[in-house]
C-alpha cells in the first residue's frame, strides 16, 4: 500500500523548500512524486507553432524524492509519518503514527 498518494497534502522536510506544503500532484515512479509549488524551476522552452506552444521561460514542477516529505497531520499542524493498521471487517487503512487516527476518513 503506497503511504503518500496523490492528492494527499505533504509538507517538506529536506532539501532546498524544506517548510512548504504542497499537494501531490503525481507519482514519477515508486520513489519520486511531483508537489504543487515544491522544487520548482525554470524551464528555457522553444516555442513550436504546429503544437501551438509558446516560447519564453516556464516553471516547471520537478519531482522530489519521497524520504524528503512527509505527509502533513491537520490534528498536530506537523508532518507526520505513516504506518498501515488492518480493521476488523479486513480493510487496510493508513495511520498517523503520532496519534494512531486515520488519514483516510
Amino acid at each position: 500500500m503506497q503511504r503518500i498518494r496523490k492528492g494527499d497534502e505533504v509538507i517538506v522536510i529536506a532539501g532546498r523548500d524544506k517548510g512548504k506544503r504542497g499537494t501531490v500532484l503525481r507519482r514519477v515512479d515508486a520513489q519520486h512524486l511531483v508537489v504543487e509549488g515544491v522544487n520548482r524551476v525554470k524551464r528555457h522552452t522553444r516555442p513550436n507553432p504546429m503544437k501551438g506552444v509558446q516560447g519564453g521561460i516556464v516553471d516547471k514542477d520537478m519531482p522530489i524524492h519521497v524520504s524528503n516529505i512527509a505527509l502533513f497531520n491537520p490534528a498536530t499542524q506537523k508532518g507526520d509519518r505513516i504506518g498501515v493498521k488492518a480493521l476488523a471487517d479486513g480493510r487496510k487503512v493508513r495511520v498517523f503514527k503520532s496519534n494512531d487516527e486515520q488519514v483516510d476518513a
